[in-house]
């Protein structure tokens, strides 16, 4: 597992990837209209787990979603990552551990429109100082990876919505991120374009001994992954085995 140089309070088991405890998050603190949205969540993930994260609208598991990719806070509880406490970081820091130890996919792909497969996939990679020769060479290998290389000149007018989306895995996967998260990745995409970017998952999962934690309201979807955690009203309801 790679070290980092921010301090541990405590360290995590070997190939325990995510450590939650007790994590609460509330909006408009002190005011009348206050909401508690997630309720005292507590999760765990291994390293190299192909997790999904299920519910309905409203469940939490968008919330939860932005704690775990350190795009938000807990209002309060303990949340470590790789050992490190995400929870009491800075935002410098949490914006280092987005660039370089999570891997985004969304459901709108949010490819630069102007900018060809090839300059998207390196984008990330800019932001962690890698240099030019370098950054060319791992985009087009993980361009080829989703089965994209004979398209990484093309802008993302030019690519239909599956191939957009192999190209927002590639992205994701630049800096050789310790975990994956997609959200809602094949929301746009058609039924049998949805199952071909699923395969993908798979691949990487497999091939790669990546973690992936898939936000989805699919339950089918769920299904094909290793373990499923349903969200009901802030509280995990359910923690059962996928069929993967």
């Amino acid at each position: 597992m790679k070290k980092t140089a921010v301090q541990e309070k405590t360290p995590p088991a070997s190939d325990m990837m995510i450590d939650m405890k007790q994590i609460v998050k509330r909006y408009y603190i002190g005011q009348p209209n206050e909401l508690q949205i997630l309720n005292e969540i507590s999760l765990q993930v291994n390293e190299g787990q192909f997790v999904s994260i299920v519910g309905e609208s409203g469940s939490g598991k968008s919330t939860l979603m932005n704690i775990i990719g350190a795009l938000d806070r807990p209002t309060s509880g303990s949340y470590f990552l790789e050992g490190m406490d995400i929870a009491n970081m800075r935002d410098v820091q949490l914006s280092n551990i987005r660039n370089r130890r999570i891997g985004f996919v969304f459901q709108n792909f949010y490819l630069i429109p102007r900018t060809s497969a090839l300059k998207n996939v390196e984008i990330p990679m800019m932001y962690a100082g890698i240099g030019r020769r370098e950054r060319r060479e791992r985009a087009e290998a993980l361009l080829e990876t989703v089965g994209m290389k004979d398209r990484m000149s093309h802008k993302p007018n030019e690519l239909s919505g599956g191939q957009n989306q192999r190209v927002a895995i590639a992205r994701a996967m630049s800096n050789n991120p310790a975990i994956i998260l997609a959200d809602e990745p094949t929301g746009a995409l058609d039924s049998k374009t949805g199952h071909m970017v699923m395969d993908l998952f798979h691949k990487l999962h497999e091939e790669k001994k990546k973690t992936i934690i898939l936000i989805t309201h699919s339950p089918e979807l769920a299904k094909e992954t290793e373990r499923i955690i349903t969200l009901c009203d802030g509280s995990i309801e359910h923690d059962t085995q996928g069929g993967v």
